[in-house]
């Protein structure tokens, strides 16, 4: 990558450090909720427990764990648990999370690209990848080498993401069409600019600028396969736990807490989908 989007780390990285203080303050990630009762799970992690199953006693590892309250619900959920993340402004607060309302938690910042060589290869029994988490990398053949070489020989992925479609998506759209307007396959990646992140919040971010990517879902089964790890398990979903195309979508809660659909004919689009590999 060349130019203002080949640098795309540090624009993601500035874009993530403005918006932790506006997510460490807002209701939505409710962190003194999560003090204040000890059995508090995410939603998303709530979301995702019944295809994660018993990780009790498992080490997990959790890739871009931003400021750790999907991290910390794994940890209450049994597991010795690892969060990882290029912030450290959101590893100061998932640090400060965990030690106020436990069970403890390991933190650790780095870029995910260069994780095996801050973490050690051969680690864990679980990679656990949360929503939004995709979209912010170039290249997923890279990723899915870090995932096989963080992984012991029988260790999982867990990946819920946002669907590739759902990404390509015009968002919002004055006339209310769900189109397609963005790379559905891997390119350089799209650079946008917004003020605001996806929580309420005042002022606008010190540094608004993105660059996204997207990955085709071909593109993420092939980098899988070719880096030595057997998909078990890929389900699609009409629901994703934000209102990504803005009043276009309602809140689900028959799909779970925090969950939004299209209001019009939801059935149209792949909103999100969840994926698990093993490691051969």
């Amino acid at each position: 990558m060349t130019g203002e989007q080949g640098d795309y780390r540090s624009i993601n990285h500035a874009n993530w450090e403005s918006r932790v203080p506006h997510h460490a303050a807002s209701d939505e990630y409710a962190l003194d909720a999560f003090r204040s009762d000890p059995k508090r799970l995410s939603d998303v992690v709530r979301f995702d427990v019944p295809r994660l199953g018993d990780i009790a006693g498992l080490d997990v590892v959790h890739l871009q764990c931003h400021i750790g309250t999907d991290t910390l619900s794994l940890a209450r959920l049994g597991a010795t648990v690892t969060g990882l993340d290029f912030s450290e402004s959101a590893i100061e607060v998932a640090r400060d999370l965990a030690a106020t309302a436990g069970p403890p938690v390991d933190y650790v910042v780095s870029d995910v690209y260069d994780a095996p060589e801050a973490l050690g290869e051969e680690r864990f029994d679980l990679v656990f990848t949360g929503i939004g988490a995709l979209c912010w990398l170039p290249s997923v053949e890279r990723w899915a080498g870090v995932v096989a070489r963080l992984l012991r020989p029988g260790g999982e992925l867990f990946i819920r993401e946002g669907h590739p479609v759902l990404w390509a998506m015009d968002d919002p759209r004055p006339d209310r069409l769900v189109a397609l307007e963005y790379p559905y396959f891997e390119t350089d990646g799209v650079p946008f600019s917004d003020e605001s992140t996806y929580v309420d919040h005042d002022g606008a971010l010190a540094a608004p600028d993105i660059v996204h990517f997207n990955h085709g879902l071909a593109e993420i089964f092939n980098a899988l396969w070719s880096n030595g790890l057997e998909i078990t398990g890929f389900e699609e979903h009409d629901s994703v736990p934000w209102p990504a195309l803005g009043d276009q979508m309602a809140e689900a809660p028959e799909r779970g807490v925090g969950e939004f659909r299209l209001t019009d004919r939801p059935e149209r689009l792949p909103h999100s989908y969840t994926l698990r590999a093993r490691r051969v």
